[in-house]
């Protein structure tokens, strides 16, 4: 499956983080040839300073690199970049998954893949629909939650919260129709694009961080609502 870019949209930049020299040759090949302008780092230390250097829309990042993993690259870089961030392992277990979103991934490919399918879904995450395009510049939101859709920012309490790009967009999506239940495909649909692929659970794991981040529990939610059986709600009061 496909997921081509808007008329006029420029693909833009791409950091590719991979010690296997080769893949991250294959893969960058492939993105150069949809116009995406490329860079290579692998290692750890390296792809940091890369995207400090290169400013990269989206960020290709193997777990298993040396001088420090791919999940402290991706702790790290979410200190000063929102760029997407598509996260790659040969480990496939859900632990993984949720680790890797958990420190600010928004995307988990595992290995091996097709470089075909790469590539689609990075255009999927470079054209995702942004809410702020749509939405006003205050969401109505419960008690003690406010989401700046202009300025990208949330509050718990008058207490910024650091939220990715896909949190927010996810968060945003929930408050354009507050306590209204929201299945995981509207979700998806919603936040990653009509013509994303894979498991519905992706879900699951960013409201679950979402609630972290938000101090919120599932038990006895202040903001974000489990609707059985069908999936989410955030509520306006």
């Amino acid at each position: 499956m496909s997921a081509e870019l808007r008329p006029g949209e420029e693909p833009g930049r791409v950091l590719v983080v991979d010690d296997e020299t080769a893949l991250a040759k294959v893969v960058a090949n492939y993105l150069t040839r949809e116009g995406f302008t490329v860079r290579l780092a692998h290692d750890g230390p390296s792809a940091v300073r890369s995207v400090r250097e290169f400013e990269p829309a989206l960020i290709v990042l193997d777990l298993m690199l040396p001088g420090f993993d791919g999940m402290e690259v991706c702790r790290r870089i979410r200190t000063f970049s929102d760029a997407y961030i598509l996260m790659l392992s040969a480990r496939g277990e859900e632990s993984d998954k949720v680790t890797g979103l958990a420190a600010g991934a928004d995307d988990y490919v595992v290995k091996p893949f097709g470089p075909r399918e790469l590539v689609a879904r990075v255009k999927a995450l470079l054209r995702r629909p942004r809410a702020s395009s749509l939405l006003p510049k205050v969401l109505p939101t419960p008690p003690g939650l406010d989401i700046d859709v202009l300025a990208r920012t949330v509050r718990v309490d008058d207490n910024l919260v650091d939220l990715t790009p896909t949190e927010f967009t996810l968060l945003s999506a929930l408050a354009s129709r507050p306590d209204a239940a929201w299945s995981r495909a509207e979700i998806i649909a919603s936040v990653w694009g009509s013509s994303w692929f894979g498991d519905q659970h992706i879900v699951d794991v960013h409201v679950r961080g979402l609630r972290r981040k938000l101090g919120d529990d599932a038990t006895d939610p202040r903001f974000i609502r489990t609707v059985r059986g069908v999936g989410y709600s955030l509520r306006s009061s």
